[in-house]
């Protein structure tokens, strides 16, 4: 896909070679179902909330994806698409549909690979909010989607969010990738 990041110095794997479950990964280049998802990849935390937004060209058609898992068992699971949208948007709004799923009352941990979706969640809407959703250098752009997600934050205080790093073998967070692809496949 043109917005995901295009493997170097050989990763992703040959034909017929399982990826590490920690590393190169073949969703760089491979859009995975999310069956192929779990035989493949084992890696990474089995508990929390995966979200993660795709688009194809940006902007393009996207979609998102986002699982709640604990100790490894899918406990709900929700994707969608846009016809015309960015990544920025799919990935929050996987986000936001992550944080719908959190308990309020429990404590989990939100995961993201977007560092713009985590550090605008944990360290700068605050600020925008105080100065009336405002930057320092201009708009706050996705203002919707940036004040829905941040209001689940504030409804849900005992929800951590954390960056998780893209196409590394994390199983869940690979499922996420393949939820927020499945528009692609007649599989999901």
């Amino acid at each position: 896909m043109e917005c995901r990041d295009k493997p170097q110095n050989g990763e992703g794997g040959g034909p017929g070679k399982r990826p590490r479950a920690r590393g190169s990964s073949v969703t760089r280049t491979q859009s995975l179902t999310t069956a192929e998802v779990l035989r493949r990849f084992d890696g990474g935390p089995e508990t929390g909330i995966f979200t993660d937004g795709s688009c194809q060209g940006n902007p393009g058609p996207g979609g998102w994806g986002a699982v709640y898992v604990r100790d490894g068992a899918i406990i709900e699971e929700r994707h969608g698409d846009a016809p015309s949208t960015t990544n920025n948007r799919m990935e929050l709004t996987a986000m936001i549909n992550g944080l719908e799923m959190a308990p309020a009352d429990l404590p989990v941990t939100v995961y993201s690979d977007s560092q713009l979706v985590v550090n605008t969640l944990t360290r700068w809407a605050k600020g925008w909010e105080s100065r009336g959703w405002k930057r320092k250098e201009g708009e706050v752009k996705n203002l919707d989607l940036v004040q829905r997600a941040w209001a689940l934050v504030q409804e849900r205080p005992s929800v951590r969010i954390e960056w998780i790093k893209a196409h590394d073998g994390s199983r869940w967070n690979e499922y996420a990738d393949a939820l927020s692809t499945a528009h692609l496949r007649p599989e999901v």
